[in-house]
């Protein structure tokens, strides 16, 4: 069925992605050692609505680097991405075919922002997958011309701001050392949503459903900020 898209909206991409560590050994959490297993994303609009869901799981790392998908920080999930895989809610594809289906849903619906909540991670964490795949033959995941977005910074400039969030943060023990108030998507999520019990999924597409929403938040502040990673 052909699919109805008005060309009228500003149609935004939001995703979210899981890794594994190439070298298990290396001390901290850095992009730059994750590979991607997991990459869910949504078809939005501004005010968080969704168009189109997709979620796969990347044969290339999740079937074929058993070793790595052990030491992943969610191993214990894993069991749910083969149930899922059977009642069809994840596809199992190759990095080459995620990022084919990337480009074709940017291309359909003409996204010119692609977002995520940090995304300097999931960024760097593609990008090091892709050349970990093709041994630096391709470099880049996302599609040329993308302006990469970052959720992240979009709190740092407003909800950050706000006296109410900080009070929220205090009362709830969710300051950093520095006394500032944590921005993480599961604490901003609960903040916005009233749902003082909530725990993120931490499964691509799942996440993405609650990361919408922050970006959804920001925009209904009508304050002036820059969503842009590179500047």
């Amino acid at each position: 069925m052909e699919k109805k898209i008005d060309r009228r909206i500003s149609y935004k991409i939001v995703l979210d992605c899981e890794t594994a560590p190439c070298d298990k050994d290396f001390q901290g959490v850095s992009p730059f050692n994750m590979l991607v297993y997991d990459l869910g994303w949504a078809v939005v609009d501004k005010r968080g609505k969704v168009y189109e869901k997709r979620s796969f799981v990347n044969k290339d790392i999740f079937l074929y680097e058993k070793m790595l998908m052990d030491s992943a920080y969610y191993a214990n999930k894993l069991p749910q991405y083969w149930d899922d895989l059977r009642n069809g809610s994840r596809v199992l594809a190759s990095l080459y075919e995620i990022r084919k289906a990337l480009k074709q849903n940017c291309e359909e619906y003409n996204v010119k922002q692609i977002f995520a909540h940090n995304m300097f991670f999931d960024y760097n964490a593609l990008n090091n997958t892709q050349r970990w795949e093709t041994k630096s033959k391709y470099r880049y995941f996302f599609p040329y011309g993308l302006e990469i977005c970052d959720t992240l910074k979009m709190c740092r400039q407003l909800v950050a701001t706000m006296p109410t969030y900080k009070r929220w943060c205090e009362k709830n023990g969710y300051m950093t050392k520095r006394n500032q108030p944590r921005l993480t998507a599961e604490i901003i999520y609960k903040y916005i949503s009233g749902i003082d019990d909530f725990n993120e999924s931490h499964t691509g597409l799942e996440d993405v459903m609650i990361e919408k929403e922050i970006m959804a938040y920001c925009y209904r502040k009508h304050k002036k900020m820059n969503p842009r990673m590179f500047n």
